[in-house]
């Protein structure tokens, strides 16, 4: 499978520049086994969910106090019987904010925001909005601008998270329950549902430990081409603003401000395009209908994990006994989400590049670093491919770039944002490989079926009504409004 959620082997990938072989996330030559859940293989340190539930505990030679060992004893027990959903969120946020309270060598340790990186903030983002205007037909769509500490990004950002990331934690623990015939499954409640529960702890603990990461590396609430904040909130995070700028050459008012164009770009996009969010998700939603998972293996184990040594079913994970097989559903369901989110990414990109080149001197070098970034495998981007086994392709992003960049020179803004007015105007991933050929032909226009399915909804039988025998009053005026608005 070649996108698979969860961190479940996911294989190598061509840079786009083709960096001496190199393949994503720096890695040369092909991956390792499959990994399932995105645990690692490692018996101990950050890719060891046990190792991260219970650490820290101890003295600098490992051993444990009492004091430690009930410690560990009571998350056990919270673990065990947590009786919630497919992951334990409560979990995936006590280690958020654990991660992010150790800090990161790069960046340093998490610091509250300061009334001035306040108010550089809203100024940037201010200045940004005033930009855009300019080169976007799309008003503006922060009502409200913030700056965010690492710690406010994980808590600001875990009920999105929560509805990508559900859907598919679901569908994959559901086959703990599936291998049992009914009769088998009364007589096994008790292991079903242990397993649940530390099914539940090692999703939350995964999530957890890559949302800690993550948060130490995002610069706004819009990374990953989704509106992973409250809706109309504008956010930045200045202490990873200042990580990512240094080193550039670049003076970091100017590193604020393009960072502030993309954030205000991406709200103007979400807040003006109602769609655009439910048709997102619900290709996360459709991915995850589509997971059929091989149980093979998990009926030869599930016999064999003894409660009492929870280590073995990890290494039941590892082993790949949760293998997805590929599906037609989640093929479709996988390009049409892909193909949505570099269509996104590239109409910021673009959109934002027009803003900023008359303005920002640095415009051109700063555009090219974001998507280097991004073609290299960025934070955001790996840790979205372990969370819900997508991969933005960043030869899609470039491709939709400069597809809005040939449409605003044919089209004018008003033609070209005029597209997001419905999902069947938008351009497909044929179209990304065919550019021109998209911006040339003839505009499809869904004003008129978009007022007649609107009318129709309000009428409850209006298109019928025509056919009744000479109905008058309300209905009948109705009707004569209706024919001739049409």
């Amino acid at each position: 499978m070649s996108d698979t959620p969860f961190g479940f082997g996911l294989p190598p990938e061509e840079p786009e520049d083709g960096d001496n072989g190199k393949k994503k996330g720096g890695q040369g030559g092909s991956q390792g086994p499959a990994d399932p859940f995105g645990f690692g293989s490692g018996s101990g340190g950050a890719d060891n969910p046990f190792a991260a539930l219970f650490g820290g505990m101890g003295g600098p030679e490992g051993q444990m106090s009492p004091g430690d060992l009930g410690a560990a004893f009571q998350k056990l027990g919270q673990m065990l019987s947590y009786e919630g959903g497919p992951v334990n969120w409560e979990m995936a946020k006590d280690i958020a904010r654990q991660t992010v309270a150790q800090g990161t060598e790069a960046g340093g340790k998490d610091e509250s925001v300061s009334p001035g990186e306040r108010t550089a903030v809203e100024e940037a983002v201010r200045l940004a909005d005033l930009w855009l205007d300019g080169v976007t037909s799309l008003p503006s769509g922060a009502g409200t601008v913030v700056a965010w500490s690492r710690a406010e990004w994980v808590e600001e950002t875990l009920p999105v998270w929560k509805d990508l990331v559900n859907p598919l934690a679901e569908r994959v623990g559901s086959a703990m329950g599936d291998v049992l015939p009914g009769e088998m499954q009364a007589m096994a409640g008790p292991l079903l549902g242990m397993m649940r529960s530390m099914g539940g702890a090692m999703f939350g603990t995964q999530i957890g430990q890559a949302l800690g990461v993550l948060a130490g590396e995002v610069v706004g609430s819009t990374d990953v081409g989704l509106p992973l904040g409250p809706a109309g909130k504008a956010a930045l995070l200045p202490k990873n603003i200042a990580t990512f700028g240094s080193g550039l050459g670049v003076p970091e008012e100017e590193v604020r401000l393009y960072l502030a164009l993309r954030e205000a770009a991406h709200q103007r996009l979400f807040a003006h395009v109602p769609w655009l969010r439910s048709h997102l998700f619900g290709a996360v939603e459709g991915y995850a209908r589509g997971i059929k998972v091989d149980t093979s293996k998990l009926e030869d184990v599930v016999g064999q994990i003894d409660p009492q040594h929870p280590e073995e079913l990890q290494n039941a994970l590892q082993s790949g006994m949760f293998q997805p097989e590929d599906t037609p559903e989640q093929k479709a369901a996988l390009a049409r989400l892909e193909t949505a989110l570099a269509l996104v990414e590239g109409w910021v990109d673009a959109v934002v590049h027009a803003a900023a080149a008359p303005h920002l001197p640095s415009a051109d070098a700063l555009r090219e670093t974001l998507r280097r970034r991004r073609a290299t495998g960025g934070p955001a981007e790996q840790t979205f491919s372990t969370l819900i086994g997508l991969q933005l392709r960043p030869r899609r992003l470039r491709d939709a770039s400069r597809l809005w960049a040939s449409l605003t020179d044919a089209r004018g803004l008003e033609g070209r944002d005029g597209l997001w007015a419905h999902p069947d105007m938008l351009p497909t991933a044929a179209d990304l490989d065919d550019p021109d050929g998209f911006v040339h032909h003839e505009q499809m226009d869904f004003s008129e079926l978009d007022k007649m399915l609107g009318d129709a909804a309000s009428g409850g039988k209006g298109p019928q009504k025509p056919q009744t025998d000479g109905g008058s009053g309300a209905d009948g005026e109705d009707d004569a409004k209706g024919e001739g608005g049409r």
